[in-house]
């Protein structure tokens, strides 16, 4: 392989070509030593930073957040504390964290330990979900290997939170580490470093990790090089629903939807693709070639959220496909404010009545109304996500609701879902 292949190798091909979780050897073999910067003020540590800086990278965890800014926010505080993985993955559709951590999990380690090392963090925390034990073979395996081989300049560790949706979000992450408590709080102050154990603690997800494995050796042209200007770097998206192959591509930021739909190979006409994942948007026809990236999904009313796109095949309900999101995220909630505990059961029952053809007169305008009062109201982003979901499958999916609501019960209704859960949800 030459240098300037290596050098553009994306994050999801940084691995075996078998597909097997990468050896340290093989990683090593492929990227070389691990050259965290040691020092405070070191031209190496000064480096990397520009390097993020220059980058452009932002979380690929949902947020969007600059990743340059996020570092310099925990810098700020005092050294020590904890860079912490979020593995969780509480996205019902989403792979990529399987796909990293099952395939490259060095590089997913080798971004944490740069992190480590520009913060004076003194830990890595890895968390995987309870109920993911394959998963965490594989982190333990590499962990273990690291270990033994002194590759990791900090400690390395893993635990095991509960699943559930929420519990991936940072701040309810961060309650579960220090406290055993899974629960998010209201931070509207971003500026103020999350804590575990009294230390600052920066939390980040597998993918946004993996591409500092990357620029941390490589610096920031191979990852400009691709994407667009506003927006560069690549990023992988899950893709389901009505394509022939479903899992996980990596793409450039700016590729038009229905390039990247085209990856998986669509199965029938397509009616609307969901984007952003359960707690994104339902996004049109007359929007698919629309660009990947924040700016452009934005003005159609989008998300890229946590890097999923369901395509929904002519031959699927929209709104019982919707109904059956809001049932899930319903059941989904910390439980610790109102618009989750009352207002999204609320929400999920009358888009399972207006899925079954029960619709009441004031339905929709009820429907309407109890979306606006949750909207805004949660001690964090859940009920924002599941308000979203709804309102544009109230837009996009107008006749299928004018027809539902006039108690015409379509064709498709009785069909299983395209969509996956982890547990049987109603329509």
């Amino acid at each position: 392989m030459t240098d300037s292949m290596q050098l553009n190798r994306p994050v999801s091909q940084a691995h075996h070509l078998l597909g097997q979780p990468t050896s340290l050897a093989e990683h090593f073999d492929a990227h070389g030593p691990l050259a965290a910067p040691i020092g405070r003020h070191s031209p190496a540590k000064q480096k990397l930073m520009a390097d993020l800086e220059a980058s452009g990278l932002t979380g690929r965890g949902g947020g969007g957040f600059p990743t340059a800014q996020k570092v310099a926010v925990v810098q700020r505080g005092r050294r020590g504390g904890a860079v912490v993985v979020n593995a969780m993955e509480g996205e019902p559709a989403s792979d990529k964290d399987k796909v990293l951590l099952s395939r490259t999990p060095h590089l997913v380690l080798d971004g944490a330990q740069y992190l480590a090392a520009l913060l004076g963090a003194d830990q890595v925390i890895v968390c995987v979900p309870a109920s993911r034990d394959w998963i965490a073979t594989f982190v333990q395996s590499a962990i273990d290997e690291r270990r033994r081989s002194r590759w990791a300049h900090v400690e390395e560790l893993m635990v095991r939170p509960p699943d559930g949706f929420v519990v991936g979000e940072e701040s309810a992450l961060a309650n579960w580490i220090d406290a055993g408590v899974p629960v998010p709080v209201f931070r509207p102050d971003k500026g103020v470093p999350l804590r575990i154990a009294r230390r600052p603690a920066l939390i980040h997800n597998t993918e946004t990790l993996a591409h500092i494995g990357l620029i941390g050796r490589y610096g920031s042209a191979p990852f400009q090089a691709r994407g667009t200007p506003q927006e560069p770097g690549t990023c992988l998206v899950t893709l389901s629903g009505a394509v022939a192959q479903q899992g996980v591509v990596e793409v450039d930021r700016g590729t038009p939807l229905h390039e990247i739909v085209a990856l998986g190979g669509p199965t029938e006409p397509l009616q609307a693709l969901l984007v952003g994942g359960y707690g994104g948007a339902w996004i049109g026809p007359e929007y698919f070639a629309t660009p990947y990236t924040h700016s452009a999904l934005r003005s159609v009313g989008g998300t890229l959220g946590v890097g999923v796109i369901v395509a929904l095949g002519q031959s699927a309900c929209g709104i019982a496909e919707s109904a059956r999101i809001a049932r899930y995220l319903a059941s989904q909630s910390a439980g610790q404010c109102g618009p989750c505990v009352y207002g999204l059961p609320a929400v999920a029952d009358d888009l399972a009545r207006l899925a079954s053809g029960h619709a009441d007169a004031g339905l929709v305008s009820r429907l309407n109304r109890r979306l606006n009062q949750v909207k805004g109201r949660g001690a964090c982003r859940h009920p924002d996500g599941a308000v979203a979901m709804a309102q544009s499958a109230l837009h996009v999916f107008a006749n299928d609701v004018a027809l539902h609501a006039r108690n015409r019960v379509c064709a498709h209704l009785q069909q299983a879902s395209t969509l996956r859960f982890p547990h049987p949800v109603g329509r």
